[in-house]
């Protein structure tokens, strides 16, 4: 009797174990089973199958010598399956249990890829993407010398494209509805934080038209230090872009400024 309850026991924890999931019950009955049968589910494509049996690993412990290779896995078959911030979740929970572990370095750039992997259109809340760039730089700074720091630069570079082109879209926004003060100051935030981008220059020009046109609706006194503004980001566009294709249209808005400002010193005279 005793040995038949014994035996149904252990048949029930093996039942528990290995718990239900969407397509049918798992089966396994030692960690390294589960691990297993996960990697033939991961390399079969069967993401979300893998992180089932993935997880199910730890149903046995994080001590034993399959741990750590679950984890990784686990992490890893979330990012297949685009489930971003799950993904992140579980490299980061691998990398602060098994900091020492040899795949510390490329787990640490594949989070930061979950991360890159969710930074959304430029229309959007950039969050995210503000949130990569930490990331990614987190890496860069711990591992200087790693095989990915030229994709992980080029990475920075994009996702630092889509800020300045967010900011670029604010600052339009304000020039259509004629808030030149703010259209202003928003050119020139593209300027200032991204001074690396494709948007630098044309933020540069875009302020000028601003300043030009914040002075006509400002009060005579208070014009000319707003065509000065627009004089002084001439000087910093000749300056950071001399070979700028906007050069041209740059030096017509800035003969325009000094032909305004030498009027109002004229007519004050």
């Amino acid at each position: 009797m005793k040995s038949r309850l014994s035996n149904s026991v252990g048949l029930l924890l093996v039942v528990l174990l290995a718990g239900c999931a969407g397509s049918g019950r798992l089966r396994y009955e030692t960690a390294e089973e589960a691990y297993q049968k996960g990697m033939e589910q991961f390399e079969r494509a069967r993401y979300e199958r893998a992180a089932e049996y993935f997880q199910a690993v730890f149903n046995f412990g994080r001590s034993h010598e399959w741990a750590d290779d679950a984890q990784l896995y686990l992490a890893r078959s979330y990012g297949a399956n685009k489930e971003y911030i799950l993904a992140a979740n579980e490299y980061t929970r691998f990398l602060e249990i098994y900091r020492n572990d040899p795949r510390a370095e490329e787990a640490e750039y594949e989070r930061a890829l979950t991360y890159f992997q969710r930074s959304p259109n430029f229309e959007l809340d950039q969050s995210d993407t503000r949130r990569a760039i930490q990331f990614l730089q987190i890496f860069l700074d711990r591992y200087p010398n790693s095989e990915h720091r030229a994709d992980v630069e080029t990475k920075i570079e994009e996702l630092r494209e889509k800020l300045a082109r967010k900011q670029f879209a604010v600052a339009e926004l304000y020039d259509r509805r004629e808030l030149y003060e703010a259209a202003a100051l928003s050119y020139t935030t593209v300027f200032d934080r991204y001074p690396d981008t494709h948007w630098a220059d044309d933020a540069l020009l875009g302020a000028m038209r601003a300043y030009i046109s914040f002075s006509e609706q400002s009060i005579e006194a208070r014009q000319g230090e707003r065509l000065q503004q627009a004089i002084d980001h001439y000087q910093r566009l000749l300056q950071v872009f001399p070979d700028s294709p906007l050069l041209k249209e740059a030096e017509a808005l800035y003969e325009l400024a000094l032909a305004r400002q030498r009027g109002l010193q004229s007519g004050s005279s």
